[in-house]
């Protein structure tokens, strides 16, 4: 009697954490992802006059408090150019191999839309807004004076941070138990520095310099699966 009454409770256990498990389908995500994207990087303001479009690597480590709030601690190793010593006007070209580490929160759309049940709000929901603070290390690797002889100052091996601003859109791909555990992150990042010597020029009368950077990546969920208020998939 007592070994049939073990099995009646083993097997009703069974069934009521099979039922909780079903229930929580579509509502679990992984709080931590692991990252690695490319980037294409232009120097948007520099003391030159023409700019080029130079390659980057990127890889993060993101916490997710909610799959629509997300903490990004990001390093990149990349390079920018700019200028032409012959043909541009000011004669001023220079080549800065960079590395850089910074910390963004990114909040997506579906943290406030309502996207049950309907398909427009689905697909807007993985839109997102980023920012948070970086800091670069800059290495000029290649710099010319100007047309008339003269080397312009500057620091060819700063290290200052920069503020970054990024728009994004994050395709979600869903394993078996409906959790998002494959995102394929697609960005445009601008990001101010808080300096002038991104070119290694620091002329007097110029501003602030900034880079841009398209990006294209993938981060995979590695776990920490918890719970969302809602359904994530629809």
């Amino acid at each position: 009697m007592i070994k049939l009454l073990t099995k009646v409770l083993l097997i009703f256990t069974f069934c009521i954490c099979s039922f909780l498990a079903r229930a929580q389908s579509g509502f679990d995500y992984a709080q931590y992802d692991l990252g690695v994207a490319a980037g294409v990087n232009v120097a948007a303001m520099a003391d030159v006059n023409t700019f080029r479009y130079t390659p980057s690597v990127h890889f993060n480590f993101n916490y997710n408090s909610g799959p629509y709030i997300n903490y990004v601690f990001e390093l990149q190793v990349g390079r920018l150019e700019g200028g032409d010593s012959v043909k541009s006007s000011s004669g001023r070209q220079f080549e800065n191999h960079f590395t850089s580490f910074l910390f963004r929160a990114q909040l997506q759309a579906g943290e406030f839309l309502d996207y049950s049940n309907n398909r427009f709000a689905n697909a807007m929901k993985n839109w997102y807004v980023s920012t948070g603070i970086g800091y670069i290390a800059n290495h000029i690797v290649a710099k010319s004076a100007d047309k008339r002889g003269y080397v312009i100052p500057g620091d060819n091996n700063a290290q200052v941070p920069f503020l970054p601003v990024r728009l994004g859109y994050e395709f979600k791909i869903y394993n078996s138990y409906s959790q998002p555990s494959v995102k394929i992150d697609i960005g445009y990042q601008y990001n101010f520095v808080f300096s002038d010597n991104l070119d290694g020029y620091a002329t007097a009368k110029s501003n602030n310099d900034a880079y841009a950077q398209f990006t294209i990546g993938v981060k995979f969920a590695i776990g920490g699966v918890t719970s969302y208020r809602k359904q994530i998939p629809y």
